[in-house]
């Protein structure tokens, strides 16, 4: 059995529509007609101990209604779901203690109480005995760099400051799963690179599971080797981040700079490019190509353009994730 698992999960959510003109009130009190909306859709998933998986979809996708259903905060509609062997809405106490949840924009710090203050009450409430307290909390005010801003108001913190406070308040208890709803929303490059940092030391330290949702492609690329997608509440996508790329961008990038005498060479290249390559990006001294490797090899295809032009630098690179995922997005493919 996995560490979490969801088999089909349902929400809808219904809500009386309103009607309209002349006395709508009035008529909306006898003659009520029912709107659903269907959040997430049959989605089911299962995932290891120690895996970090990102879960990707635009806004009303379903991925935040589908953690609070993990979280046993929304009860599904049908479907079912374990988390260590526990149904998250059956039992949630048992749960809480298995899961630590973050959402970017909540926060489940005392706002007026000192960060340390916070995370000594969020210790009571888990019953971490004070040993166990005082060693993780020490070691993640050294991690997350805590120190300057521990006897700080939580309402005094800037938002990276506080986001630290939230993710060391839901690891304290040592949970063996932890949800991070969009942890890096609006925070300077910095505090992002503290906070992707800390979750791949905890990850390798402790083999803590991560379910990591974002709209900021850097995490996903830094942290999860796998990847779900899903729109209109269905999964479009679950697989290794490798296999996503190979399924929907399989093509390399070639760019290439020429030296000053080489602009005239540079335009034949673009003009007549080898077989299976296609011009991205013509400019005096630099171009840039889509190369499709099963066509014509990358090696041969920097052979025969190194041939032609005085290169002074050249660099392969793959699509970058974000434009992968918008295409998925545009196509609506349903994995099969």
């Amino acid at each position: 059995m996995s560490l979490i698992e969801a088999h089909d999960l349902v929400k809808v959510f219904e809500r009386t529509k309103r009607a309209e003109g002349r006395f709508s009130a009035l008529r909306t009190l006898f003659t009520r007609q029912k709107e659903r909306t269907v959040a997430v859709d049959g989605v089911s998933l299962a995932i290891d101990e120690g895996e970090v998986v990102g879960y990707l979809g635009p806004n009303g996708a379903g991925k935040s209604t589908t953690i609070k259903m993990l979280t046993g905060i929304l009860v599904p509609t049908s479907g079912t779901a374990t988390i260590a062997g526990i149904i998250p809405w059956a039992d949630r106490e048992a749960n809480a203690m298995n899961i630590g949840v973050v959402f970017g924009q909540r926060s489940q710090l005392w706002w007026d109480l000192p960060l340390d203050e916070s995370l000594r009450l969020i210790g009571k409430m888990y019953r971490v005995p004070d040993e166990r307290f005082r060693r993780n909390r020490d070691m993640l005010v050294e991690l997350l760099a805590m120190q300057p801003f521990l006897a700080t108001p939580v309402r005094q913190l800037s938002l990276g400051q506080r986001m630290r406070g939230d993710i060391a308040a839901a690891v304290l208890y040592e949970p063996p799963v932890l949800f991070l709803d969009e942890p890096t929303v609006g925070l300077d490059v910095v505090a992002k690179e503290r906070i992707r940092e800390f979750i791949e030391e905890i990850n390798r330290d402790r083999q803590t599971t991560v379910l990591l949702t974002t709209h900021d492609l850097d995490d996903v690329e830094r942290l999860c080797k796998r990847i779900l997608i899903i729109d209109q509440g269905k999964v479009l996508f679950d697989g290794a981040a490798a296999d996503l790329k190979r399924r929907y961008a399989p093509n390399r990038l070639l760019d290439i700079t020429v030296s000053g005498d080489g602009t005239e060479a540079l335009r034949g290249v673009t003009a007549a490019p080898p077989a299976g390559v296609t011009v991205i990006k013509d400019e005096e001294l630099t171009a840039s190509f889509s190369i499709e490797p099963e066509v014509t090899p990358v090696a041969a295809v920097i052979a025969d353009i190194s041939a032609r032009v005085p290169v002074i630098d050249i660099t392969v690179r793959e699509p970058e994730m974000d434009g992968i995922i918008r295409e998925i997005y545009e196509a609506r493919e349903v994995s099969v």
